[in-house]
């Protein structure tokens, strides 16, 4: 026997797909590919490809006219295989050597930067509407680090170890939970969508995994990668399926161990609401992992540089169409400082070009589908109309072609405006013009302004105002940023997740939520065991 250490994990280095480059030439091609082949996506059901008679078609969100293939949904049927499947395999993968279990999912890591890395990013570029650039940090270098560091996360679980008192030696068995996890993953980052059934998976657990549907084209590569990665049957069952259908199949079955969730608030309230009213009927008290909403802020003191404050702004807000769970869509500017920050915003947003992502020029690409246009512009139109706000650039959109909406600002005399207190999930940011004076009383405004406590950011060079904000917004957001976008988080160095209505808070690509899938036994051994049952005080 030997003792085996996980190799040391590095963020996978970021390609930039520059013109003329290899790997933009590469690109292309299996853009070209994926276009010119729709492909059949089947549910996978104790390892093998299930095909039911309910065929959904899958369309570009930038292009209604471009046809990617179809998946298959599952019914009620299909849903109870897959729990059965993940639960007749977990006492198997639980038994398997945790070194072998990490190298599938290392083996997945290399095979996703290597012979996948081109369809991976065209298939997220084709499916989810992202340029090259958000494509890559997303579908394959975070997705990367999330299999090389949870692996590594896994190895530093186990050495965690108790004290031995005299001839005994004390010992914790890091077990998997009894039952299955259910995965439920969201449409915004195929990072995430990969991370949620593996993460338990790597530390012996099973998963159930049910993708949104606007991500069955990507959820299929990835299994893909998995199974050639040498997964075994039935470890991660996944499955296209209507919420609705899920309820009592999956959230009130016996053997259901845990939930992992990305998604909206309301839905993760619904199954812990379930979960609760079902808790006496649970083999164990289900783990609930989840991170949800978020209304993420910039926040500026007057000693801010300006041209960094602004280009936060416009990143911040408008990147991936402001469809990142992180996306900054409040901030509050001081007043001596927003004609010079409206000046340059209004010009970089300007620069901003929308379009295909296939044309590299591209910054603003579509937004998922209709569901999102349409809740998305409403809060345009709410604006459009209010007293209390003026739109200072886009309140455009159109969804004959593609469903795209043009990065818009809206700027308010209320701080607590409906769309600077509500989730909108699109590339709309609301601004509110403060005077310099009331920078402290604007730090607790922007605090108690919203339920969530997701991400959000101050800019200043007075350390006296960045550690007053540190102080007073400590409970605001899980990822605080300082002079910097409150988007872009990378694994191993920050690890993700908010509280407050955003989520429990158990921080994807860090340790703490590989914690939250075991469920540690301790074992003490007496190598010389007493023979008399009297104490010496008895003497």
């Amino acid at each position: 026997m030997s003792t085996f250490h996980v190799p040391t994990p590095k963020n996978e280095p970021v390609y930039n797909y520059a013109p003329g480059s290899p790997e933009r030439a590469a690109l292309q091609k299996a853009i070209a590919k994926l276009k010119s082949q729709p492909i059949d996506i089947p549910l996978y059901i104790g390892g093998k490809e299930i095909r039911t008679s309910q065929k959904i078609e899958i369309r570009s969100p930038h292009n209604h006219n471009l046809l990617l293939g179809h998946y298959h949904q599952a019914g009620s049927n299909e849903i109870k295989q897959a729990v059965e499947s993940a639960v007749e395999a977990q006492s198997g993968w639980a038994a398997m050597p945790w070194e072998h279990r990490a190298a599938i999912f290392l083996k997945a890591a290399d095979l996703l930067a290597g012979p996948y890395r081109y369809v991976m990013n065209a298939a997220c570029m084709l499916a989810h509407s992202k340029n090259p650039f958000q494509a890559e940090i997303d579908a394959v270098c975070e997705l990367v680090d999330f299999w090389r560091f949870n692996a590594w996360y896994m190895q530093e679980i186990y050495k965690i170890q108790p004290e031995s008192a005299a001839v005994t030696w004390n010992r914790l068995d890091h077990r998997p939970l009894e039952g299955f996890v259910f995965a439920v993953t969201p449409f915004n980052f195929v990072s995430i969508n990969g991370n949620l059934p593996t993460a338990p998976a790597m530390l012996g657990n099973v998963a159930v995994w049910k993708p949104a549907s606007t991500v069955a084209y990507t959820s299929h590569f990835i299994m893909q990668i998995l199974r050639e990665a040498g997964l075994p049957a039935g470890v991660i069952n996944l499955i296209f399926a209507r919420g609705s259908q899920t309820g009592d199949l999956v959230l009130k079955h016996r053997d259901l161990a845990g939930i992992h969730f990305t998604g909206s608030t309301a839905v993760f309230h619904q199954m812990w609401k379930t979960v609760g009213e079902n808790i006496a009927n649970y083999r164990s008290y289900p783990r609930i992992v989840g991170e949800t909403g978020g209304k993420d802020f910039i926040i500026a003191h007057p000693s801010a540089n300006v041209p960094a404050l602004a280009t936060a702004i416009s990143r911040g807000a408008f990147e991936y169409q402001g469809q990142k769970c992180s996306a900054a869509s409040r901030a509050y500017i001081p007043r001596s400082l927003w004609p010079q920050v409206k000046e340059i915003v209004l010009k970089q947003v300007a620069d901003m070009r929308m379009g295909d992502p296939e044309d590299f020029g591209n910054f603003i690409n579509a937004v998922i589908d209709d569901s999102a246009f349409k809740s998305i512009t409403e809060f345009i139109d709410y604006a459009k109309q209010s007293s209390e706000a003026e739109i200072i650039c886009g309140g455009e959109y159109d969804s004959t072609h593609g469903f795209f909406i043009k990065p818009t600002i809206v700027v308010t005399t209320n701080p607590h405006f409906k769309t600077m207190e509500e989730e909108i999930f699109g590339p709309v940011m609301t601004i509110f013009v403060y005077d310099d004076t009331e920078y402290a009383s604007t730090l607790h405004l922007c605090d108690t302004t919203s339920q969530y406590a997701l991400t959000g950011a101050v800019f200043a060079t007075d350390r006296q105002a960045i550690a007053l904000a540190e102080r007073t917004l400590r409970h605001a957001a899980g990822n605080f940023y300082i002079n910097d976008k409150p988007t872009g988080a990378v694994v191993g160095q920050q690890p993700f997740g908010g509280g407050r209505a955003s989520g429990t808070n158990d921080k994807a690509g860090g340790i703490q939520n590989m914690l939250r899938w075991t469920s540690p036994r301790a074992i003490k051994e007496n190598f010389v065991p007493p023979t008399d049952y009297k104490y010496p005080f008895m003497g």
